[in-house]
């Protein structure tokens, strides 16, 4: 009688015997140890899930071949995710004069410098309430400070700001 993947030894035997090639076979392919360990993990649910239709024999081959195609699926699937990024990233590209781009980045130039230029205080209660999108209550919480203050070194950043920007 012909042994059968489905028993739990027969089964346990062939994990032992090809679950290390296996993982290097795709490690080896992809050069990422974890998706490597994934993918044979994945082949042996497989393989397990379809252990009557596997004749003992064919194990390694299925095993290999599973793994194969779990494989260039996820490679598909990238290049598919990285052709719609970079689809978006070209379609968001502005279609501006390359004056305005230029006189776009130098503002932002000029931002950044004027928020570094800041007291250290006024630039962090800036940054969490305009980057972080946190509320007055919330800073103060997190600074260990009144609201009060948190409003008043907001106003002076603010005043700070516009004083800088009248000078550009």
């Amino acid at each position: 009688m012909a042994k059968s993947v489905c028993e739990e030894n027969n089964f346990r035997t062939i994990f032992m015997q090809h679950a290390e090639g296996l993982r290097n076979f795709i490690y080896y392919k992809c050069g990422d140890l974890k998706q490597a360990e994934d993918i044979s993990q994945d082949a042996f649910t497989k393989l397990w899930e379809n252990c009557e239709k596997v004749v003992y024999e064919k194990a390694k081959s299925y095993l290999f071949t599973i793994a194969n195609n779990t494989f260039l699926n996820q490679v598909k699937h990238s290049k598919v995710a990285l052709k719609y990024r970079h689809q978006n990233v070209m379609s968001s590209k502005t279609h501006e004069s390359p004056e305005f781009v230029l006189e776009e980045k130098e503002f932002r130039q000029k931002l950044l410098q004027a928020i570094s230029a800041l007291p250290e205080k006024q630039r962090v209660v800036f940054l969490m309430n305009r980057i972080d999108k946190l509320k007055y209550r919330e800073i103060a919480e997190k600074l260990d400070i009144s609201v009060k203050a948190v409003e008043k070194r907001m106003h002076n950043a603010l005043k700070t700001l516009k004083e800088i920007s009248d000078k550009l």
